[in-house]
């Protein structure tokens, strides 16, 4: 039998994730979300003076489909136009409004049809990155970069009550904020000096900002996405 196991952060310990709970506006909308490292789980459950919990659980994967958006099959555009589909951005000027109407129109994904969505976690550094590229600052290109240079790991979002009633749960362990909470902030100020860095850099012909993407009528298979 296939299984993964799983950690999720918290300020609780979480014996029996509810389906349908939680906040709409996440990355990939509603869902349990989780990581394959115990690590993060325990950076994303501490604030500065507040320990957490990293729940466990071994999800059994027999039957579940999962959308994993690292595969080759998509572009950093699929998860950019997913974060436009849940997240909340202020879109500040008309490339910005015409932009994310063209990539929901080009770049959505059915992910109803899955149960489970892997990918980046658009924390605070990843969403000032997707705000720089909806802003035409920086190109799909250099966003794409960034996101791999960032090492602020992947998230593994429960979609269906299917995969809600294949997770069990393991036990917990404390997250001490005096070890993690600095952890988890030089992670992020790591990530936010990659960007930096990559985004001073010299842009090359085949770069793609918005505006190109829109002008150019770029379609998912465009080789210069990969």
């Amino acid at each position: 039998m296939a299984e993964m196991i799983l950690y999720h952060g918290s300020v609780s310990i979480i014996e029996q994730p509810t389906f349908g709970k939680g906040k709409r506006h996440n990355d990939y909308g509603l869902g349990f979300y989780c990581t394959q490292s115990l690590d993060l789980a325990k950076e994303w459950a501490v604030e500065e003076n507040r320990d957490g919990y990293a729940n466990k659980y071994a999800l059994n994967l027999q039957g579940l489909t999962i959308l994993n958006l690292s595969q080759k099959d998509f572009t950093t555009l699929h998860w950019i136009t997913l974060l436009l589909q849940n997240r909340v951005f202020t879109l500040k000027n008309d490339i910005t409004k015409a932009g994310k109407k063209y990539l929901i129109e080009h770049f959505s994904l059915p992910v109803k049809e899955y149960d489970i969505i892997k990918g980046y976690r658009a924390d605070d550094s990843y969403f000032a990155y997707a705000e720089s590229f909806l802003n035409n600052t920086i190109s799909v290109q250099r966003l794409s970069e960034a996101l791999r240079l960032g090492n602020l790991g992947e998230q593994i979002d429960l979609m269906s009550q299917k995969s809600f009633g294949q997770l069990k749960f393991l036990g917990y362990e404390i997250a001490d904020a005096a070890t993690y909470y600095p952890l988890r902030r030089a992670r992020n100020e790591q990530a936010r000096m990659e960007f930096l860095s990559n985004r001073q850099g010299t842009p090359t012909p085949d770069d793609l900002y918005l505006n190109d993407i829109i002008r150019g009528g770029i379609e998912p298979d465009d080789p210069r996405l990969q």
